[in-house]
């Protein structure tokens, strides 16, 4: 059902869209009419999971700071053709180094570069777009989601600690552009998910679901409900939250 009423199509510009919740989202938004703008590190594929073309995706290495201002440009570019208005940004596109098996690198375990390239895909890229698409987002009244994790809380049997401290950081940034973008009209909110059914769960995380009191695993369409819910006007007056989505694993 097609639920956005105004008379401009809204749209959303999300990192990360090709699988697990980033794709979840895509459908969401794109069910509701908003136009979604995606990108990922590589170019528009023939069989493409998700409803829409090559004019609405972006080619783009977030490990790449060149490559980010230059894909700035263009998403600037592509929203001229509504009226530069940007209505939502989700910075959902994240990356989480494993050791063999699937297990967790610790703090010891990875080269500095390695950890460079974590922060830089998981913290700089999300404040970098935000920054260059602040002036599309204030003549909206937008919204900025960032996709941080129940990892971020607390050490994780799989998470390595790269991975863990940048989502850790970027609440900390989703905290310091909600007070920040705020008084611009443009709120920042980020979403921690626990454990979601995706392709990309590390072997053994099923033994987790006796410490969720829900007692299952979170489904990619769950989180991509409150990724939508915080950038409609349902929550109009949320600013600088994390919603945590685990099935209550967080308590």
């Amino acid at each position: 059902m097609i639920e956005n009423t105004d008379n401009e199509r809204k749209t959303l510009i999300l990192t990360g869209a090709s699988r697990g919740i980033g794709h979840a989202t895509v459908k969401r938004f794109s069910s509701a009419g908003w136009r979604v703008i995606t990108c990922s590190r590589h170019g528009f594929p023939e069989n493409c999971p998700w409803d829409a073309g090559p004019e609405d995706h972006i080619q783009l290495d977030l490990a790449n700071p060149g490559d980010v201002k230059r894909a700035i440009h263009e998403m600037r570019e592509r929203l001229q053709a509504n009226g530069s208005r940007l209505n939502a940004l989700v910075n959902n596109a994240a990356i989480s180094p494993k050791g063999p098996g699937g297990s967790r690198l610790a703090a010891m375990d990875m080269d500095v570069e390695d950890w460079t390239t974590v922060f830089q895909i998981n913290l700089f890229a999300p404040i970098m777009l935000g920054r260059g698409l602040l002036e599309e987002l204030k003549a909206a009244k937008g919204s900025v989601v960032n996709v941080t994790s129940i990892a971020g809380g607390k050490v994780h049997p799989f998470a390595g600690a790269a991975y863990s401290t940048s989502k850790a950081a970027l609440f900390a940034l989703t905290r310091e552009m909600a007070h920040d973008f705020g008084p611009l009209g443009v709120r920042v909110n980020a979403i921690s998910p626990g454990e979601i059914e995706t392709s990309i769960l590390s072997p053994g995380t099923e033994k987790l679901i006796v410490d969720i009191p829900m007692r299952r695993l979170g489904q990619p369409e769950e989180v991509a409900k409150a990724i939508y819910f915080l950038c409609t006007d349902a929550s109009s007056y949320v600013n600088g939250a994390e919603l945590h989505i685990n099935g209550g694993q967080h308590v």
